[in-house]
């Protein structure tokens, strides 16, 4: 899914340094329940039960927190999906595994998470990223079943075109404004369409 520096989240050393990741990981899961838009660094201190001081120990602001922690949300879901894709052999089911990987990684985080991304700037490029490397894994992944003849012969360029314009649109918040689906839901919907119109 994503491609990033390991360098874009914090990388905590020496004394304090397991708290300091215990406390990221919290903040993470902050963010992704609740979003953060409407969080300040105050806030964030009273949610977590640290001081400032320490928020700024992992970044210098709370655009960078709040870019680092949504790095590492998508950085953690490309581990969690690749994983599943390398348990997968047939090419319909490495499929199927992937975009539903990508939708289980995706359920956890709100809504208000989804919107906050999109409204920052930071975090939203972080997300279109995402999703362009992810539709680009998916148009990889329509080649491999093609050439295996697993799946039936297409367009792959038009495919993977029109894939990506979906993930964009659910990227953006498009498909949730016009369907209601949050975007694991949509995610889940894309791969039925896939699947059913792939497949021989």
């Amino acid at each position: 899914m994503i491609e990033t520096s390991a360098a874009e989240s914090p990388k905590p050393t020496g004394r304090g340094a397991a708290r300091r990741s215990e406390l990221f990981e919290e903040l993470v899961g902050l963010l992704v329940r609740d979003g953060f838009a409407h969080l300040t660094l105050d806030g964030l201190a009273a949610r977590l039960h640290c001081s400032k001081r320490t928020l700024y120990g992992l970044a210098g602001s709370k655009e960078q927190l709040v870019r680092a922690a949504v790095v590492h949300f998508f950085r953690r879901a490309t581990e969690h999906v690749e994983a599943a894709l390398a348990a997968e052999t047939e090419p319909a089911r490495r499929l199927a595994a992937y975009l539903r990987a990508v939708s289980a990684e995706l359920a956890p985080a709100s809504a208000r998470f989804f919107d906050d991304v999109a409204a920052f700037e930071p975090a939203a490029e972080v997300y279109d990223r995402n999703t362009r490397a992810a539709a680009r894994r998916v148009q990889q992944l329509i080649e491999e079943g093609t050439a295996a003849g697993a799946f039936r012969e297409v367009h792959v360029a038009f495919a993977a075109d029109v894939i990506t314009s979906v993930m964009v649109r659910i990227q953006r918040r498009q498909v949730a404004s016009t369907t209601g689906l949050t975007d694991a839901q949509a995610y889940a919907h894309l791969a039925e369409l896939l699947l059913h119109g792939l497949t021989r």
